[in-house]
Order: C-alpha cells, then sequence, then structure tokens
C-alpha cells in the first residue's frame, strides 16, 4: 500500500527496511505538545486570513487538544507506517473530524513544521537549563557566603600552593556558571524566530501572517529567508556547544568532590542522598552522583559533533539526513538538565570539613610566596632575588621535617641575616587569606561582598 499522506506519486509502498529507517516516530513523538501548538497557530492564522473557515479552524483546535489529551493518556497508536509525529497527529485528526483535517496543512510542509516545532523544543529546554544553572548558582553562592572565611589550599598542577578559602574556590564555579548563563541566553534569542510559514522551502503564494503565527507561538518574529528557515539548524548546535562547554564545568567541580570527599583528602562529607555503597565492601561511600556528571561530557560533546557532522556537508535546502538532528539533541539536553539539578544538590548537601583543609593548607609550604613578598616588602629585594632566598629557606624547613612557621628566626636568618621577628606574621595560612585584598582575590571579606553580590543578583534584588 502507499502511504495516504504522500502516495500520489508512488504506485507501490516501501520495502519494510525502507519504512524502518525512514520513519522517526520512535523519537519524534516527543515533539508531539510543539506540533500541536504550531498546528493550533497555523489553523488560526489560516482562518484569520480567510484560507479557511473559522468553523474548520474551530474543528481542528478541539480535534488538536483531543490528540493531545489522548497522548498525555497513554492512549494514542502510534503507527511507524505513518513516518512521524506530524503525520501521526494529521492521521488521527482526520479521523475525529473528517476532511477539514486536510485543511491544516494549508500553505506549510513538514519542513517548516518541524523547524517550528524543533526551535520551540529546544526553546523550552533552555528555559529550563536556564532556571537550572541559577539555582545551581544560588547553591554555590550561599555556600560560598557560609564558607567565606574558612581555608584551604589552593592548588596548580593538583600540587599545594597558595591557601585560598573554601567561599573563593565555590565562587570561581559561580563565575563559570555565569558566562554558560549568558551562552544559554544569547543562543535563546537567536532561535527565537519563528521558520513557520516558510513552507517546503520558497514560500507561499497563500495570503498568511507569518508575524501572528510567530507572535501566537511566542517568537521575537518570523524567521527573514525561507530557505534559512528550513536548512538550519545551527540553533541547536550553539545550544548544544554551550551545553559543551557547561558540562566541562560541571565535570571539572564533579572531579572535584570526588577528590575531595576521598579518604586522603577528606575536605568534604556527602551525605546517603548523592552517594552509594558497594556490593562487597561494607565500608565504602562512592560519590556515584559526581562521577556520572563527570562522564556526561562524553554524550553532550557527542551529540555536538554528531549535529555537526550531519549539518557539514548539506546543499540547500532540507534533505532527509536533517531527521538525525533530533534524537542527540534530545538526549544531550535532558542529560544536561539532570547534571545540573544533581550538582545543584550535592552542592547544597556537601559538609566541608574545615579542620581538614585548614591543616591541609599548611603543608606544602603554601605560604613561601607570601615569604617572597615579605622580603621584596620589608628588605626592598627585587622579586626574582625574594624568590630565589624563599625557595633556600623552603628547602631549609624540608631538610628539618617542619613547616615554615616553625622554623627559627635563626633558622631563617642563616639565609638571609635581615630578616626579622615580624616575618611570622605573614607564615600563618590565616594572615596569608587576609592579605589576598586585590579585587577578585581570596581574602575572606573579598568573598563575603563577592558572594553577597551573587545572591542579590540570583534573588532578582538586583538593581
Amino acid at each position: 500500500m502507499t502511504n495516504k499522506m504522500w502516495g500520489g506519486r508512488f504506485a507501490s509502498g516501501p520495502d519494510a527496511i525502507m519504512s524502518k529507517i525512514n520513519a522517526s516516530i520512535d523519537f519524534d513523538q516527543k515533539l508531539y505538545a510543539q506540533d500541536i501548538a504550531g498546528s493550533k497557530a497555523h489553523a488560526s492564522m489560516l482562518a484569520q486570513q480567510g484560507i479557511i473557515t473559522k468553523a474548520d479552524a474551530a474543528a481542528i483546535a478541539k480535534g488538536l487538544d483531543q490528540i493531545k489529551t489522548e497522548i498525555e493518556a497513554g492512549k494514542f497508536k502510534f503507527s511507524q507506517e505513518l513516518e512521524d509525529i506530524h503525520l501521526n497527529i494529521e492521521s488521527r485528526l482526520k479521523e475525529l473530524i473528517g476532511d477539514a483535517a486536510g485543511r491544516l496543512h494549508t500553505a506549510r510542509s513538514r519542513n517548516d513544521q518541524v523547524a517550528v516545532d524543533f526551535r520551540l523544543y529546544v526553546r523550552e529546554q533552555v528555559d529550563g537549563l536556564l532556571a537550572g544553572l541559577k539555582d545551581m548558582m544560588l547553591a554555590l553562592a550561599e555556600k560560598a557566603e557560609a564558607e567565606a572565611g574558612t581555608i584551604m589550599p589552593g592548588f596548580t598542577h593538583l600540587q599545594v600552593a597558595q591557601p585560598v578559602t573554601f567561599g573563593h574556590h565555590l565562587l570561581a564555579y559561580v563565575e563559570m556558571l555565569s558566562r554558560d548563563l549568558g551562552r544559554f541566553q544569547d543562543a535563546r534569542k537567536r532561535l527565537n524566530e519563528s521558520p513557520l510559514g516558510a513552507a517546503a522551502l520558497a514560500g507561499t503564494s497563500y495570503p498568511i501572517d507569518r508575524a501572528a503565527t510567530a507572535k501566537a507561538l511566542g517568537f521575537a518574529g518570523p524567521t527573514r529567508n525561507s530557505m534559512d528557515s528550513v536548512a538550519s539548524r545551527d540553533f541547536a548546535l550553539e545550544v548544544l556547544a554551550a551545553c559543551s562547554i557547561c558540562a566541562i564545568h560541571l565535570s571539572r567541580l564533579a572531579e572535584e568532590l570526588v577528590i575531595w570527599s576521598s579518604a586522603q583528602f577528606n575536605f568534604v562529607k556527602l551525605s546517603d542522598q548523592f552517594t552509594t555503597g558497594s556490593s562487597i565492601m561494607p565500608q565504602k561511600r562512592n560519590p556515584d552522583a559526581a562521577e556520572l556528571i563527570r562522564a556526561k561530557p562524553g554524550r553532550i560533546i557527542g551529540a555536538f559533533t554528531a549535529l555537526a557532522i550531519v549539518m557539514k556537508g548539506l546543499p540547500l535546502t532540507y534533505s532527509k539526513d536533517m531527521q538525525e538532528d533530533k534524537a542527540q539533541v534530545f538526549d544531550a539536553l535532558e542529560n544536561m538538565a539532570l547534571a545540573i539539578a544533581a550538582m545543584a544538590g550535592m552542592v547544597r548537601d556537601m559538609k566541608p570539613n574545615r579542620e581538614v583543609m585548614n591543616a591541609a593548607a599548611a603543608m606544602g609550604f603554601s605560604t613561601a610566596t607570601d615569604l617572597a613578598d615579605w622580603l621584596v616588602q620589608k628588605l626592598k629585594l627585587p622579586f626574582r632575588d625574594a624568590h630565589h632566598l624563599s625557595g633556600r629557606i623552603v628547602a631549609l624547613a624540608e631538610n628539618n621535617n617542619v613547616q615554615l612557621a616553625e622554623l627559627s628566626l635563626k633558622n631563617l636568618q642563616s639565609v638571609h641575616g635581615a630578616i626579622d621577628q615580624s616575618v611570622f606574621k605573614v607564615l600563618s595560612v590565616a594572615a596569608s587569606v587576609k592579605s589576598r585584598k586585590s579585587f577578585g582575590g581570596t581574602a575572606p571579606a573579598n568573598v563575603a561582598r563577592a558572594a553577597k553580590r551573587w545572591l542579590k543578583i540570583l534573588k532578582g534584588n538586583d538593581k
């Protein structure tokens, strides 16, 4: 049998394997709500323009509402023979309202229909991601404010570098996520144009009102070129690119949670809500949520790569290759939302072990730079000379198996005779972090101000 929606040109039906590879209903049924919304807006516009009767438009809207109810109740029967969500809905609509259903497709094509459905879906998901990111940033900022004075080691090369505060460390991720937020906001602005009415590729001879359907669907306006409208998926690529960068940021924080919650570090503790046990080792508390977030960039970046490869060689306008645009986008956006929600939960859940962090900050001669700065400021030495002398003092402490603050004044003067008792004021980790008052530095007062600023912004009180 031929396909009743487009079979006039064909004398026989497709081979079974052709039907299987051609059908997309198994995944694009996810677009049912967007497809129905687009069809209702289109039918209303057709009636307003006198292209179909208002009675037909009312019947179409009523039938589409019933179909939506059936789908959401699990009573709708999807057919692979009807290929996609568009034809499945249209076929059921004809069963419900008769010939009026055939008038719905006037002045449009599945090409602009799927383009508007996909934009509506991606826009909705981006709105969810924006809300999730703001919540995660809020969780980090709240924790940062509470831990503005909590000292921990800062690392380079995963080696103890200089003391910082835990709050400062957390606010670093707030800054990263704020840029992710901006990328999603920018992507949303660019995707928020309606391709409905572009038809197959050339527009239509019917007197349609594309501005009306764009407004009805919440778009800023219609797309400006009918060919670009149906040929482009860069809006999805841009969102996937933003997802990829955001997923990398979440993965870095997830890696730190894995490290921090290990017995060797013991910087933070995650509760039973965000850890799992072992099937054989009863003592284990595994940070599985963090580990799974650490893995998410694989599928999210993979989705971007897959769609980029699909689109890279396509001539204008629509090609069936573009049917492969959805499954990976659906998967990436859903996993991005899940990762953000799980990370926000872990941030709120984690409890810092302040004593352990403070002790670790004092290890590894972390105030050696403070010592060098003291030599420059107090003894007026060139920084390179001060750096060299500080290195000699670190070696002395290491040979004596003590920290810098535990060296005697005599030890220090053996390296440079002008060093006096005041040097010990800069060798503690507390003094070190307190002195980092430069803009963006880790001084607790800075961190408290920065956290308050972010809390004001995120709670919507920033004027």
